[in-house]
């Protein structure tokens, strides 16, 4: 499963790109406005750091206003991937971008039903919002769950992009289920690596190569 960080920070873009732990980054509006910098500006920083896509996100709903966003957004870099909403309008621009070759990601996708028509639609990925399924008592999980199904029932070639992860867990389980990507915030990524028992076994491990009065280098 490829990991996409969900940032506009630049610091932690590049921290995670040198470690070799992301595959590429997504944004939006409300990340965006976090980083407080103009969105042109941050979005080429960003594609200059990682070779993968960057998704940006248009922020008209017409379909026409999206057409010449998403003309503004793509001539920042190579690796600019589209982002849409899962609205008519949005799968429309989906289809046209897709045709003219370029990388789409339809976000804000709550059920089976709308990743079938994102997928018809050409999208190079899908974005279902795990978490916020979750914060409704509504398993986002499953939701994974029933479009993994449907894109390999029919062989599309759209990639699930788990979003809204919350926890370590719903990486594990969108790893299990067989999400394509997952986009995760810098400090969920950072703390897969974290367990008790990793820290304890390197304590002892140190009190034990201390008491032998060597050194290696």
């Amino acid at each position: 499963m490829k990991f996409f960080v969900d940032t506009a920070d630049v610091n932690e873009i590049r921290e995670l790109n040198e470690l070799g732990l992301i595959d590429g980054v997504t944004t939006n509006p409300s990340l965006i406005m976090k980083s407080g910098r103009d969105i042109v500006e941050v979005t080429k920083e960003i594609c200059s750091i990682v070779e993968g896509p960057v998704s940006a996100e248009v922020a008209a709903t017409e379909y026409d206003a999206m057409m010449k966003e998403a003309a503004v957004l793509a001539k920042i870099a190579d690796n600019i991937c589209i982002k849409l909403p899962l609205t008519l309008d949005g799968l429309k621009a989906c289809r046209a971008l897709t045709s003219d070759g370029h990388m789409t990601n339809v976000t804000l996708c709550f059920s089976a039903n709308q990743a079938l028509l994102a997928a018809k639609a050409g999208a190079s990925f899908i974005s279902p919002f795990i978490g916020r399924l979750d914060d409704m008592a509504i398993d986002g999980m499953e939701l994974i769950r029933e479009i993994r199904q449907i894109y390999d029932n029919y062989g599309f070639d759209t990639e699930i992009l788990a979003a809204s992860i919350r926890t370590v867990n719903h990486v594990r389980e969108a790893a299990l289920i067989g999400a394509d990507v997952a986009t995760i915030p810098a400090s969920t990524i950072k703390a897969l690596v974290k367990h008790p028992l990793t820290d304890k076994g390197l304590e002892a491990f140190l009190a034990d190569w201390k008491k032998t009065g060597q050194t290696i280098a």
